[in-house]
């Protein structure tokens, strides 16, 4: 059962409590440390896109297309749709000798508030290359073409790429396909669902690849990790939490959001996978999550927590920017 993990309060008084669950887990499959039930099965949101990669790196797709480690960082991404965001998927579907019509993610805002209003007040329309999913999806294309395949119709479940996807995710996970269940993602493309467990086991073996029994997968997933260490503001944004803690602890805590409040980290070269869903699906409760965990897991040095709790402070304020309240850990 779900534990309580965060309590809003206002005056002195709880306004809110959310609810959680999280896996900590090594390369072996022990259960280092867990709150509530790390055997909850979730869907697994964009936290599983540096496993969606794995076919197209691992069949050589960074050097058929020519590709860099930063734009293979946009590739698993849930970036905010900032300059150098677009700039990089544009230039990816470039060298696929394609534009961003291919796209079949829908059309959403940036997540970055001052990448939104440069639209709005320039005038410029908001656009596919704008969702946050947009990489994922120019990762997908590029997949179908390298298979030989029509990328038309990328999206859908019975699609080539799609079904390759499926048996990577589930060899990464070590979850047997016959029990990888999917749904619909926000962005059109199928989304897994498996318990936390298995979504830290996936983690973890990212996060020290040599210990991970990849076997042929090993390079591959080594690029992937090393790709998103080395470039975390193109992972995800600016102000976010997702680029605060691989800055702050330079690069060996990878962080990778999920919607819904999901969330993994991974801990490079130690050997340790972190995935948590928090029950309510808030997104306000993620940024104290993030922090709460690794604190309690012990895996922040006294600068670096000091460093992310000034970014970040434990309060609640107004409209005014008063401090009305604060947010405690529960666990």
């Amino acid at each position: 059962m779900s534990e309580i993990v965060l309590k809003f309060t206002r005056a002195g008084h709880v306004e809110n409590i959310h609810r959680g669950d999280v896996a900590a887990v090594n390369c072996a499959g022990k259960i280092i440390s867990s709150v509530g039930n790390a055997n909850l099965p979730m869907f697994w949101r964009s936290a599983a896109k540096p496993f969606q990669a794995l076919p197209f790196v691992k069949n050589g797709g960074l050097e058929k297309y020519s590709l860099s480690d930063e734009e293979l960082a946009v590739l698993v991404s849930s970036h905010s749709g900032e300059d150098n965001h677009v700039a990089l998927v544009r230039g990816i579907l470039a060298k696929l000798g394609l534009d961003e019509s291919v796209l079949d993610c829908g059309v959403l805002r940036p997540l970055n508030s001052k990448a939104y209003k440069k639209l709005i007040v320039s005038g410029e329309p908001i656009l596919a290359v704008h969702n946050q999913c947009s990489g994922k999806h120019s990762q997908i294309i590029a997949l179908a073409m390298m298979l030989g395949v029509p990328y038309e119709g990328y999206t859908k479940p019975e699609h080539d790429a799609q079904k390759l996807i499926f048996k990577h995710v589930a060899m990464a996970s070590k979850v047997p396909e016959d029990k990888l269940e999917i749904g619909i993602d926000g962005c059109g493309v199928p989304v897994f669902y498996l318990p936390l467990y298995n979504m830290a086991l996936a983690y973890a073996r990212l996060s020290t690849p040599q210990r991970g029994d990849w076997g042929e997968y090993e390079v591959a997933a080594k690029k992937i990790r090393d790709a998103m260490s080395k470039y975390p503001q193109v992972v995800s944004g600016t102000g976010r939490i997702d680029l605060a803690v691989p800055e702050i602890t330079k690069g060996r805590i990878i962080a990778k959001i999920g919607s819904d409040a999901v969330y993994c980290l991974a801990v490079k070269d130690e050997d340790l996978g972190i995935a948590f869903k928090i029950e309510d699906g808030s997104f306000v409760a993620v940024t104290p999550m993030v922090i709460a965990v690794l604190k309690h897991l012990d895996l922040l040095t006294k600068d670096e927590a000091a460093e992310l709790d000034k970014k970040f402070p434990p309060v609640l304020k107004n409209h005014r920017g008063e401090i009305i309240g604060t947010i405690e850990t529960a666990f």
